[in-house]
């Protein structure tokens, strides 16, 4: 059954464009049902996990490797899957709606229920490669997403650079999940992660972690990858509000906490996590006091909260762990509905500009309740959830080694987002009203009725804090910290420390509300001058591709010699350095006992290779290639290996016609000779891959010969191929698919020469035609016999 949830999505997104055709108006609805129907499919699970009996599931995928097509559901993978499927299903009827009246709306939403699938598949998966087949899966579709606008070059850039920087961390991350899962000896997340002390221990601990944490923080956009998300804003208001608040940007941090048990609990990874979700959170959310767009302000403040996440998950106790799991809840809660919000006011006014805003209060009332009650809740006013979180983060960060640091810059970082969530949620509707480009209008139901439920949830969250305890942030905080723990969520806590530095946090934010212009403007002219690092990753991207196009104009030169010059000394390389280092170019291998006569064939194929190197005739150069192939011929004769003897004949018959009848008629150019210098590179060159596949071949021969295929073969060919020559069976059925590959590439080249001589024809008459004045238009000119031959 968690297969049939994880893959339904992706069902239903083939058949979406139809649904749009055939419903209407009322795709959405009827699309919003399946994620709706899985919210209600996950709740079933929250007896089970709270109660500490996770659930799981497992398919054999590729045995041979011990790939298993695994899902896990802990508290951890339950509230991120209650958090994508619930949030979704309001996604999909705010999109239908937001964009009714696009063209492709059907393709839309087909995006947004495959990527529904990847993240569900992600956050579930148990087994490491199934984990990352489904982490790339969110990259693909986010590309799809960000770039659905994909007229617009600011998108199809925005797009690109996700997919460049998320897919490589991507790449990182496989490295890192094969490292982890050969140091666990297990594949299974729910198994590996029970060995931490062998992780830890490791010898490949590091190198396991940078390649983790490059996967996470490139997906989660932790400095000094940052940039691309806010430039994922370029997407419609709905990938916004699902991909860059509740889903994808956390598919770092879900990976953080994930491993935690295993790869968390050593400087190394207190220190990374706390020192760079440090940066991110400030430096997100001033960027985000300085931008005056409302979905660009509620990007930077997302790259803010991530870097809050990390940064709870690097100090690693019972409080911090409670602290971010109580955040992600609450941030899911509020920013969700804030982009929503942010979309209904661009919907009802046609502006984001949050100083061109005002007095909407009236126009869009249902807008401002959700608005407002979702800016509360992200300021960290009581009694929403949002409260609880940033008491629970100053709880975290004191009695740390640096409390003070630590403690100022969650204070900071928390002030900072209380002015950004007042200028989000209140200025827009606030004071009096202000001319806008569409007159102010509410939208329909489709769009105000998520944000009003994800802004009511935050505030019943946090009224009755008992049931997001017991049900979600309790199982996670157990899975994230390896151990049942006990988790008390509550309102009031006292007149205790947190609550002195909440009462700070509120002071210094509403301060920056009442200087926010200024601030914004005296950081954009001050950014103005200095640049941002967005521009830096397009001077990478230029100089990348100028050094690919450098090398490719270095190396794809269009002259065969200097391919196979390349070709052959990096083989000799690859075949002789390796042996040098480490001392094996002595090989103790007693050459096989042979007849004379086979040496004299030997000798006589080795006279043909010199003769086709020194002479300077094509035509024995030609024959002298011909007494080489030949000379194995015969060799494979003497082996008992005629069917090899017979291709090798036929091949060199064929090679030697062939070649005489066209390199023969070929012009000669003054280049086509070598002088001495060149034929010494050259020599030198052949003789090193020589004497390297020499040493190679005596090396393994000289080893105990393993019969396990041959013998494998021998068994299997009559009684299941139905066939008694092994290598004809071998070709035509046990490597069929190989057979087949090598006859297309066949046919592929002989299609392209049949082209290339027609193209040849063609323009050899049309040289007739024109180049003879006396040849009527539309003529063509008599071809001699001498023209016949050219051809």
């Amino acid at each position: 059954m968690l297969l049939t949830a994880v893959l339904a999505p992706f069902v239903l997104a083939l058949f979406a464009p139809a649904v749009r055709r055939v419903a209407g108006p009322a795709t959405g609805w009827l699309l919003a049902l399946l994620p709706a129907a899985l919210t209600a499919y996950f709740a079933g699970f929250l007896g089970a996990v709270s109660a500490g009996d996770p659930v799981s599931f497992s398919t054999p995928w590729i045995p041979s490797l011990g790939i298993h097509l695994s899902f896990y559901v802990d508290g951890l993978s339950l509230l991120f899957a209650l958090l994508i499927s619930g949030i979704g299903t309001f996604i999909v009827l705010y999109a239908a709606t937001y964009l009714s009246n696009h063209a492709d709306l059907g393709r839309f939403l087909m995006f947004i229920l495959m990527f529904m699938g990847s993240m569900l598949g992600l956050v579930l998966a148990d087994n490491v490669v199934t984990l990352f087949v489904f982490w790339e899966l969110t990259s693909i579709t986010s590309f799809l997403l960000i770039g659905f606008n994909h007229t617009s070059e600011r998108s199809r850039r925005a797009a690109l650079q996700a997919l460049v920087v998320t897919g490589g961390g991507g790449l990182a991350l496989l490295a890192g999940l094969l490292l982890m899962a050969q140091a666990g000896g297990a594949m299974e997340l729910s198994t590996l992660l029970q060995s931490g002390d062998l992780l830890r221990d490791h010898p490949h601990y590091m190198a396991i972690l940078v390649l983790v944490l490059i996967g996470a923080f490139t997906k989660s956009a932790q400095a000094p990858f940052h940039f691309w998300l806010p430039n994922a804003m370029e997407a419609p208001t709905p990938v916004s509000a699902y991909l860059h608040s509740a889903t994808m940007v956390k598919a770092g941090v879900y990976l953080l906490a994930r491993v935690n048990p295993g790869l968390g609990g050593t400087e190394v990874w207190q220190t990374v996590l706390v020192v760079f979700g440090a940066v991110t959170f400030l430096i997100g959310a001033f960027l985000a006091l300085k931008n005056t767009d409302l979905k660009f302000m509620l990007a930077q403040t997302t790259v803010a909260s991530l870097g809050l996440l990390v940064f709870l998950i690097g100090l690693g106790h019972e409080l911090a762990l409670e602290a971010a799991m109580a955040y992600l809840l609450a941030h899911a809660l509020f920013k969700g509905g804030l982009f929503m919000v942010a979309g209904c006011i661009d919907h009802g006014t046609g502006t984001r500009e949050v100083w061109r805003l005002s007095g909407l209060r009236t126009a869009m009332p249902i807008t401002f309740a959700a608005g407002a009650l979702a800016a509360l809740s992200m300021s960290g006013l009581p009694p929403f959830v949002g409260f609880i979180a940033k008491e629970f983060v100053y709880k975290g960060t004191m009695g740390e080694l640096w409390p003070l640091a630590i403690t100022g810059v969650a204070i900071l970082g928390n002030a900072l987002m209380f002015a950004v969530a007042f200028l989000v949620g209140f200025k827009p509707f606030l004071g009096a009203p202000s001319e806008t480009p569409k007159h102010p209008h509410e939208g329909g139901p489709g769009l105000w009725l998520g944000p009003l439920t994800l802004a009511v949830l935050g505030l019943l969250a946090g009224l009755f804090s008992g049931v997001p305890e017991a049900l979600l942030v309790g199982p996670a905080v157990w899975a994230v910290g390896g151990t049942q723990v006990p988790v008390d969520l509550y309102l009031w806590g006292g007149f205790k420390t947190p609550l002195f530095l909440s009462l700070a946090t509120i002071a210094l934010g509403a301060l920056l509300f009442w200087k926010a212009q200024a601030i914004s403007n005296a950081m954009a002219t001050a950014f103005a001058k200095i640049g941002n690092i967005d521009r830096g990753y397009d001077r990478f991207l230029d100089a990348l591709v100028g050094t690919a196009r450098a090398v490719t104009a270095r190396l794809q030169t269009g002259t065969l010699r200097h391919y196979l010059l390349v070709t052959l000394a990096v083989v000799a390389v690859v075949l002789l350095l390796p042996m040098t280092l480490m001392g094996d170019l002595s090989v103790s291998v007693p050459l096989p006992r042979t007849d004379f006569y086979i040496w004299g064939i030997a000798l006589l194929a080795l006279a043909g290779g010199l003769a086709i190197a020194v002479s300077r005739s094509r035509l024995i150069a030609i024959l002298s290639m011909g007494v080489l192939g030949m000379a194995v011929a015969l060799i494979f004769v003497l082996f008992s290996a005629p069917d090899l003897a017979f291709t090798q004949l036929m091949v060199e018959t064929l090679s030697v016609v062939i070649l005489a009848l066209v390199i023969t008629r070929l012009p000669i150019y003054r280049s086509d000779w070598r002088g001495w210098p060149t034929a010494v590179r050259d020599g030198t060159i052949a003789v090193a891959v020589g004497v390297g596949f020499t040493l190679l071949l005596l090396s393994v021969t000289g080893r105990p010969l393993d019969l396990t295929l041959s013998e494998y073969f021998a068994a299997r060919s009559y009684t299941e191929a139905f066939g008694r020559n092994i290598v004809n069976v071998i070709l035509v059925d046990f490597r069929a698919l190989d057979t087949f590959g090598e006859i297309a590439v066949v046919v592929i080249a002989g299609v392209a020469v049949l082209s290339l001589l027609a193209m040849g024809g063609r323009r050899l008459a049309q040289t007739a035609t024109t180049s003879d004045p006396a040849v009527p238009s539309g003529q063509t000119a008599p071809v001699t016999n001498d023209e016949k031959d050219a051809r």
